[in-house]
């Protein structure tokens, strides 16, 4: 081999996609996305691997402000250059480039489906599990729909994207499960990246303990990212009141999904760290009113 290391550029893509064919898992399709040319804002840094001037292989890491604490790394070898060192040199001269950016971060992760070539290099990288995320796929009527009837009692109601109450809830959350990688979630950003038309999202309902007019605040709310309602299941966010005591949150969450699939199924990304949203889901992934749609991701760290 005679191996060139640069900075990457426009088209290199079209070169790897030849020789890398399709993604082996969801992490590698979603990052095979983020290759671009260096930047300084947003800061990031992508290398490209030549042999005999033929691209075969590239890495990048990113900085994200929502995650400020690690960098996204990701890297790519062809086939048939693999096992040859070029993966790990690309994480050194990663890694040192992070160390000359604004932040000075070095921190690294990334996302890997068990079992894949992406784990097993990450495993041999250092990178250490630090979270498992699962999509779950809930039947229609998977938990009975609970009532309403009191009107001093709970309370389930349509909410605007763009309410500030909606913000603050999904930022409270979002923060509380994201311990395991602290989360800078202002409202501007959780608005943006979550709540606004940008982000795909359709609606949100909220859960409430009891009336607004009497004081009542949101115990769960939920967000559709699917425009139109189909027989398909729909993209939901899901979330809960960080506040509540565990067993008004597991409450807030059953109650909450119990009236979103009580005709149509619903799509859920859970993380470990949804301890709430877990205990609630897996008594119905035991029964198969709920089944997992596809592998589970682990996100993976090296410090």
């Amino acid at each position: 081999m005679s191996l060139e290391y640069r900075p990457w550029q426009d088209g290199d893509d079209l070169e790897l996609l030849q020789l890398w064919g399709g993604p082996e898992s969801a992490p590698a399709a979603q990052f095979r996305g983020s290759f671009r040319p260096p930047a300084e804002q947003p800061w990031n840094r992508c290398i490209t691997v030549l042999d005999h001037g033929v691209p075969v292989a590239a890495g990048f890491v990113y900085e994200t402000a929502l995650h400020p604490n690690r960098l996204w790394c990701y890297v790519e070898v062809a086939p048939d250059h693999r096992r040859a060192g070029i993966g790990s040199t690309l994480v050194a001269m990663l890694r040192h480039e992070a160390a000359l950016s604004p932040s000075g971060v070095t921190a690294l992760r990334s996302k890997v489906e068990p079992g894949t070539a992406g784990a097993e290099f990450a495993a041999a990288a250092g990178f250490l599990p630090v979270q498992r995320s699962r999509i779950v796929l809930v039947q229609p009527g998977a938990l009975s729909v609970p009532s309403f009837d009191d009107a001093a009692g709970p309370q389930l109601e349509e909410a605007a994207t763009g309410s500030v109450e909606l913000t603050q809830a999904v930022a409270d959350f979002y923060t509380a499960v994201h311990q395991w990688d602290p989360a800078d979630a202002t409202l501007g950003r959780v608005q943006q990246l979550f709540l606004a038309g940008e982000s795909g999202a359709g609606g949100a309902v909220v859960l409430r303990d009891r009336p607004q007019a009497d004081g009542g605040t949101i115990a769960a709310f939920a967000v559709s990212y699917t425009q139109a309602r189909t027989d398909e299941p729909a993209d939901v966010l899901l979330g809960y009141d960080p506040a509540l005591r565990p067993g008004e949150q597991a409450a807030a969450v059953a109650t909450m999904i119990a009236m979103l699939v009580h005709q149509y199924p619903v799509q859920l990304e859970v993380d470990d760290s949804m301890e709430p949203v877990v205990a609630v889901l897996e008594p119905l992934l035991a029964t198969g009113s709920a089944v997992s749609a596809g592998p589970a991701i682990l996100v993976v760290a090296a410090d």
